[in-house]
């Protein structure tokens, strides 16, 4: 079987239609405004038109006259509009015209989040605050990749509207038809991926949404996190539920009480989506397991465990978990754990030594002479598994490296660039490096949306490829050598 439709212009055949998307990966402080303008409570509206315009921006942060904290934003669009339908407005302050408790996201936080927090919001702004509250910039939309192309402004209106899990359903089955027609005519992994993530963020929050309503939680601060490859914003089409709940009891004492009155709520969140297509996980990697329903404190004391003790059950455990972000609830909880785990990992270079060692255990599919090597599952012969011997091949480096050099970030691609940059590495290497990641991922896709057998989701078979598709697979398996290769240097493996 050939596959006309994964080739795309570039030299030497490698290039993929669509993959010059820029990423929506990288720490919001690079896209935010250095200095956003600051007007205090009192000032009135007329003088606060004046200086927006004379600033030349859309926007201002009205702050405490003490502590300068932020309280609201004012937008020169609503301000006109108030100015236009009442005009004795112009010499009242400002505070009586702000859009109060704005919107804040950390400012280390990738920039998906905060366009996935904007589409669901339906607002323009966003503040952006450092590890102590402080504001550290302002982002628009217009500094950010946006989720309107390919039909997306329809799908979140649909999201929006959404009553219950049978129209989320619905809802998430159409995200899923249109990505694979956007895949079709062309679209590159990245921003496939990018597109494919926002939506689905915004389908599981609407979910948890539906079905918190139902339940009377604790009021204590929670959080719904996700893992594995919705973590890392690598979501294909088939994919299931990696997630877990964190929250922060009132006393320590009370642990145990909290979880108890968060699992049958966590347990309705996992049949819904379940419902909704994300398929349960095989491995109960679910909120619902009460394993995985843990305090703060309990979450931290699991990620130092693993850290310590780099036994084999550890490291399976920390290519999961440690590609963790925050979905729905206290954000804030789970950017404390991504700080500590940054902090404390570089401490344990066993563990590092012992990730070096599980991601080498993992070689590229070519024997000496450059034929493809197959592996040995009986039941789908001369296949290549591209998810356990392709994509597995560039996630566990990245995911070492971003460890090792204090990257937020958890997605592959964004991981190589900013280790890269870190390490002082070629460009034109890591550049080489990603986009070999993506063909093999561009593969999967295909593959998924060929298949409605799960097994066979991720595999390959290289003899019903063309000859040009067989020499790109060949050269990212060239790369992933390249790659394993400064590894094993770097630990003397």
């Amino acid at each position: 079987m050939s596959n006309p439709e994964l080739a795309g212009p570039g030299p030497a055949g490698i290039g993929l239609m669509g993959d010059s998307a820029g990423p929506d990966y990288a720490p919001l402080r690079f896209l935010a405004r250095a200095a956003p303008m600051e007007v205090a409570t009192s000032t009135s509206v007329r003088e606060t038109l004046f200086l927006i315009n004379q600033s030349r921006g859309d926007a201002a942060v009205v702050v405490d006259e003490e502590t300068r904290l932020p309280l609201g934003i004012v937008t020169l669009r609503d301000m006109l509009h108030q100015v236009i339908f009442e005009a004795d407005t112009l010499d009242e302050p400002v505070a009586s015209h702000m859009i109060g408790a704005p919107l804040t996201v950390a400012a280390d936080a990738p920039a998906h989040r905060a366009r996935v927090l904007m589409a669901k919001k339906g607002i323009h702004h966003v503040l952006l605050v450092d590890a102590e509250g402080r504001m550290s910039g302002l982002v628009t939309q217009s500094d950010l990749l946006g989720l309107r192309g390919g039909g997306a402004d329809a799908l979140i209106g649909t999201v929006a509207a959404a009553r219950d899990v049978e129209s989320m359903a619905l809802a998430a089955d159409q995200v899923r038809r249109r990505g694979a027609e956007l895949f079709t005519s062309g679209m590159g992994v990245e921003a496939l991926c990018q597109w494919m993530s926002g939506l689905n963020d915004l389908i599981a929050m609407r979910v948890i949404e539906l079905i918190e309503d139902e339940f009377d939680l604790p009021g204590i601060p929670w959080c719904w996190m996700v893992f594995g490859s919705e973590g890392r914003l690598e979501q294909t089409f088939a994919t299931d539920q990696d997630n877990g709940l964190v929250f922060l009891p009132g006393e320590p004492v009370d642990t145990q009480e909290v979880r108890d009155a968060f699992i049958p709520f966590a347990q309705a969140v996992n049949r819904a989506l379940h419902y909704c297509g994300f398929e349960r996980c095989r491995g109960d990697i679910m909120a619902g397991n009460p394993q995985w329903c843990l305090s703060e404190q309990e979450w931290g004391h699991q990620f130092d465990t693993w850290l310590r003790v780099p036994e084999p059950e550890a490291l399976l455990n920390s290519t999961i978990f440690f590609d963790f972000r925050p979905l729905y609830g206290s954000f804030e909880l789970v950017d404390r754990l991504r700080n500590r785990l940054l902090a404390t990992a570089p401490e344990h270079p066993r563990f590092f030594r012992a990730l070096a060692e599980g991601a080498l255990s993992c070689t590229p599919p070519l024997g000496w002479a450059g034929q493809f090597v197959y592996d040995k599952n009986r039941s789908h012969a001369r296949t290549i598994d591209l998810k356990l011997h392709g994509a597995r091949l560039f996630v566990d480096p990245a995911r070492l490296w971003s460890l090792l050099q204090g990257i937020w970030s958890t997605n592959t691609a964004e991981r190589l660039r900013a280790a890269g940059a870190a390490m002082n590495r070629s460009r034109e290497d890591v550049a080489a490096e990603v986009e070999a990641f993506h063909l093999i991922q561009r593969f999967r896709i295909h593959q998924q949306l060929a298949t409605s057998d799960r097994d066979l989701a991720n595999r390959v078979n290289p003899s019903q490829l063309n000859e040009l598709h067989r020499l790109m697979l060949k050269e990212s398996f060239r790369q992933a050598k390249k790659l394993q290769l400064r590894l094993r240097q770097e630990y003397g493996l």
